[in-house]
């Protein structure tokens, strides 16, 4: 205990209070922290909130430690404490990375999911311990019932027990006269008894072994949910470590794909550009090739006018004898006989 606190008999309600306010500064932080939620868009008020809440959780952390005068709280506190630290310290990375927090509300989610399972178990093993009473009052009222029994039983024997004396009593004073219908009648008499005695060990015969059956029931049931309540025990033991192996598998896993998409991304960017000078150099190439085209159909469209001007000049010079296509003169005499044959 700290030198300050020792000899003062309110030291449990100063540190009650100093925890009392921790606490509430974490409450307030809490729900910072889901007023930032709400408007996720707001990537900076949710890492104020959250860092205020990771303050708040040292604040405590320390103020426990500080503290005491309650061990097994504190060691609870403090694995708890380290738990909320470590998904904290994640939310910060994931926020910082991404904008997101999708590890708080898996870790939610997780956390919810333990205590339902715990829950579950308690309330198990609060039923089993109704159904236990249920049966041990059973039992109390089943022994009460025989004993009840019995004790009837027992009346009933010493009941006929009197009327056998009461019967010998009569047949003593009767004998003269009825001794045949009174040694009936005792006969009668001892075998009904004998009958019912035998009826009567035969039930107390049985209901011992029905007490020795509950007793030896009663004591495998409870053997029976000590054992299950260790093995439950231990399977929680194991999933807790396969649920830490589980969540450090999973940070590698996100590791590793991180560092992949910033290769992949880099690699993506070599790609684009190559692929951006390499549709440069075709863009360039289509327009040398477009014009060279169009140079060549501008030649040929050129050479089939020349051709055509060239044929149409070498008809007009042949049709008007212009040129080396010139016409020379004829003799008259030809010419005249020519002209007689046309008169």
């Amino acid at each position: 205990m700290p030198d300050t606190y020792r000899g003062r008999s309110d030291a449990t309600m100063v540190v009650s209070a100093n925890i009392s306010g921790v606490l509430e500064q974490q409450r307030g932080a809490q729900q910072n922290l889901q007023k930032a939620r709400l408007f996720p868009g707001e990537t900076g008020g949710m890492l104020d909130a959250t860092r205020e809440l990771h303050r708040s959780q040292k604040e405590l952390s320390r103020s426990l430690e500080e503290n005491p005068l309650s061990p097994d709280n504190l060691a609870k506190v403090q694995r708890d404490r380290k738990f909320v630290t470590q998904v904290i310290q994640n939310v910060l990375v994931e926020l910082q990375d991404k904008g997101t927090y999708r590890i708080l509300l898996s870790a939610v989610e997780d956390e919810k999911k333990r205590k339902a399972n715990q829950l579950d178990i308690i309330i198990r093993e609060e039923e089993g311990r109704h159904r236990l009473k249920a049966l041990q009052r059973q039992l109390i009222d089943i022994r009460k019932e025989r004993t009840l029994e019995l004790q009837q039983r027992e009346e009933m024997t010493a009941h006929l027990k009197d009327q056998l004396q009461e019967m010998k009593a009569k047949a003593g004073l009767e004998r003269k006269y009825v001794k045949s219908s009174a040694e009936l009648l005792v006969y009668q008499g001892q075998k009904l008894n004998a009958h019912t005695e035998k009826e009567l060990e035969d039930q107390i015969s049985l209901l011992q072994l029905r007490m020795e059956e509950e007793r030896r029931v009663h004591l495998e049931t409870e053997t029976f949910l000590k054992e299950l309540q260790t093995r439950l025990g231990e399977k929680l033991e194991v999933w807790m470590e396969r649920y830490e192996r589980d969540i450090e598998d999973k940070q590698h896993e996100l590791n590793n794909t991180r560092n992949n998409k910033a290769n992949n991304l880099t690699r993506l960017q070599e790609l684009a550009k190559k692929y951006r000078e390499s549709e440069q150099v075709v863009i360039e190439d289509r327009r040398e090739k477009e014009n060279l085209r169009k140079q060549l159909e501008k030649e040929q469209m050129e050479r089939d006018a020349a051709t055509k001007i060239q044929a149409w000049w070498r008809g007009t010079m042949v049709r008007r004898g212009m040129g080396p296509f010139k016409k020379g003169k004829k003799p008259k005499g030809k010419e005249g006989k020519k002209g007689k044959k046309n008169k």
